[in-house]
């Protein structure tokens, strides 16, 4: 039995110790892999596809749709009006939306109808750490087994206040939407579809600027090299230069694309960062440099 408060180990008694710390993953997802493999560095170097549970299926009209559409642009307008009429996001009163009596904590009306996917993104942006940080952390727990290691502090004991805060902060993300989980289950699949739409390609080089090397946790050092486990959804550049502005040192890693959740040219005018790419974490084999 366990006693210490933490998820079930991520390891197994038939396959050696995972890369992943025993606080880092949960037993179960909604994935068709689960956290243990989709979060090692076996993973990052041999990925394979990954699939939420009943997306596909759920909107195989969507994708049927987009597989007439030759242009990428074209594509993702019909992706934005798919999403706005399929979750009423217009129309929130057709969903059950009651404005009169919706409140928020201060007790005035809630504005819950500008709280989807578009406005998740862009307040991940602001604040990686406020509530809609917290919704898009949430939702890769949920669906990739994935537990948040940072949202303002460390998250490494699930019975401390900051990780209480967390899920607070999680729930009010959520309150009074319209499935936005859903919508990011939604946007993960359609980004994964233009994957293979485009030029075959099984990893990006991606970037990530730091200002101590000890903000991230090190499972192995080999100096130049390391292997880190990064936040459960973190952001990258695939511009080196960029990262340097966020940080003195670079972290260049060959993220799969599988584990790109959302990037700023799938949709453009999403996201204000140019080359930002949003990553499902896990452990990483990284090299350390200096601009």
């Amino acid at each position: 039995m366990n006693h210490d408060n933490s998820p079930a180990d991520c390891r197994t008694h038939d396959n050696p110790p995972p890369s992943l710390p025993r606080s880092s993953c949960l037993p179960i997802n909604r994935c068709n892999l689960p956290a243990v493999i989709l979060g090692s560095l076996t993973f990052q170097r041999h990925p394979t596809d990954l699939f939420l549970d009943g997306v596909a299926e759920f909107h195989a009209n969507l994708f049927r749709r987009l597989d007439l559409i030759g242009d990428a642009a074209a594509r993702g307008e019909a992706f934005r009006d798919y999403v706005t009429v399929h979750f009423r996001l217009e129309r929130l009163e057709d969903a059950g939306l009651d404005e009169q009596n919706a409140r928020d904590e201060t007790g005035s009306s809630a504005k819950r109808v500008n709280a989807n996917w578009m406005r998740t993104l862009r307040g991940w942006s602001f604040d990686a750490d406020g509530r809609e940080g917290a919704v898009l952390k949430g939702w890769v727990e949920s669906r990739f087994g994935l537990l948040p290691r940072f949202h303002g502090e460390a998250l490494h004991d699930l019975s401390a206040p900051a990780y209480r805060r967390y899920l607070e902060m999680r729930s009010a993300g959520l309150y009074g939407t319209n499935a936005l989980e859903a919508q990011l289950d939604l946007l993960y699949a359609y980004c994964q579809y233009e994957f293979l739409r485009g030029p075959p390609r099984s990893h990006l080089r991606l970037y990530r600027g730091v200002n101590r090397l000890d903000e991230h946790e090190v499972l192995s050092d080999a100096g130049r090299r390391q292997t880190v486990l990064f936040n459960n959804l973190a952001s990258f550049s695939t511009s080196r230069e960029r990262a340097g502005e966020f940080g003195d040192y670079i972290l260049a890693a060959d993220v799969p694309t599988a584990k790109i959740f959302f990037h700023y040219a799938l949709l453009p005018g999403v996201l204000k960062g140019e080359d930002e790419h949003l990553v499902i974490g896990g452990a990483y084999d990284v090299a350390i440099g200096t601009l």
